[in-house]
């Protein structure tokens, strides 16, 4: 199902976007605009066959709606994945609100969003994504409760990150473990590209085990202070991907694995927190195998974010979300060992076992 409202989608671009849908198996896509905030938004469902679609939003000032659609399209299919894997009773959504969260984000804007996630009767609940935080979820949650993620004080369960670095940190273990025969990562070259908040305590934990620890983002400033309180070696550019390391973790934007970047890469792990990492899915797992390179699926091992909204609605604690997310490591080690068996790409196999469950 197709639903605009307010934004200007011609013809052409629907039919495309009805393609897309088709091909990638998504139930509904909703656009939704509000002249007065400068609401720009779009939800994607994909699936909910294993129960409401949670996912959380993300406002990104992109080069047009197509993009923001494309975006929309691919996290929403990996939130499915996601949840699918790592046994929650959940099932694919995403939100995107197109603008520059610096200069257009407001109060109103927020409660506008939480008005159009709450017209969607819970068929869709939101949480914080890339330039949201606990608070822009308070905003949304005074139009509607189907949202997670909000201040300890409200009743939420706070910033997820700290369970998504966790998870990333499992299944960086367990690949260095399926590798190396060990799971320790002291002593390793270690680049963390992208330090907001799931790459600084991806850098703690790491920093915790004496890894040799490199840093990359676009934000100097917050480069030199996780350099500092970590010292952590900031690397600049794209170089990143000429430099001899053991193990790159993307953890900023998508895409940063392309045709370009792996043929440069000097390293024998990507395990990473940043969604869609990989530009072209089939194409691009497939140069990481041909490579050498072992790829931890990254819808598998940043799933630990979502298992903490999950304990949220489930009045669990985070200690308890911990521990679930703990698990990820098994299941990198069960993903990688059947790709080999397989002879399969990593993400043929986290799919295959995600499908599977979803087929039932």
């Amino acid at each position: 199902m197709f639903q605009q409202s307010g934004l200007d989608v011609g013809a052409q671009q629907k039919n495309i976007i009805l393609d897309k849908m088709d091909k990638m198996g998504h139930e509904q896509v909703l656009f939704y605009r509000d002249k007065k905030t400068g609401l720009k938004a779009i939800i994607a469902i994909h699936d909910t066959k294993m129960g409401p679609s949670l996912g959380g939003v993300r406002m990104w000032n992109y080069k047009n709606e197509m993009e923001a659609v494309e975006d929309v399209l691919r996290l929403s299919r990996g939130m499915t994945y996601k949840a699918a894997i790592s046994g929650l009773q959940l099932g694919g959504g995403k939100a995107v609100i197109i603008g520059d969260a610096k200069t257009e984000k407001s109060e109103a804007l927020l409660r506008k969003f939480g008005e159009f996630v709450d017209s969607l009767n819970g068929k869709y609940i939101t949480a914080e994504d890339v330039n949201m935080s606990p608070k822009d979820m308070k905003y949304i949650k005074m139009e509607t409760n189907h949202v997670t993620g909000t201040d300890v004080a409200l009743g939420g369960s706070g910033d997820p990150s700290p369970v998504t670095a966790y998870g990333v940190y499992m299944g960086m273990k367990a690949s260095a473990m399926y590798r190396w025969g060990s799971d320790s990562l002291e002593g390793k070259t270690i680049l963390v590209q992208g330090i907001g908040h799931v790459g600084e305590y991806l850098v703690e934990h790491l920093t915790n085990e004496k890894a040799n620890i490199l840093i990359n983002d676009i934000n100097e400033e917050r480069l030199k202070e996780v350099s500092e309180k970590y010292d952590a070696e900031i690397i600049s550019g794209d170089s990143i991907f000429d430099l001899p390391m053991d193990i790159y973790a993307p953890c900023a934007l998508g895409a940063t694995l392309n045709s370009d970047s792996i043929i440069r890469l000097k390293c024998e792990i990507v395990a990473g927190a940043a969604n869609n990492q990989l530009a072209d899915e089939e194409l691009h797992a497939n140069q990481l195998k041909d490579r050498g390179i072992i790829y931890a699926p990254d819808f598998l091992i940043n799933a630990g974010g979502l298992i903490n909204v999950y304990s949220e609605i489930k009045g669990f604690s985070r200690e308890q979300a911990l521990e679930e997310t703990k698990n990820i490591y098994n299941t990198t080690l069960e993903i990688l060992n059947k790709a080999e068996k397989d002879g399969v790409t990593t993400n043929q196999a986290a799919i295959s076992i995600a499908q599977e469950i979803l087929d039932v």
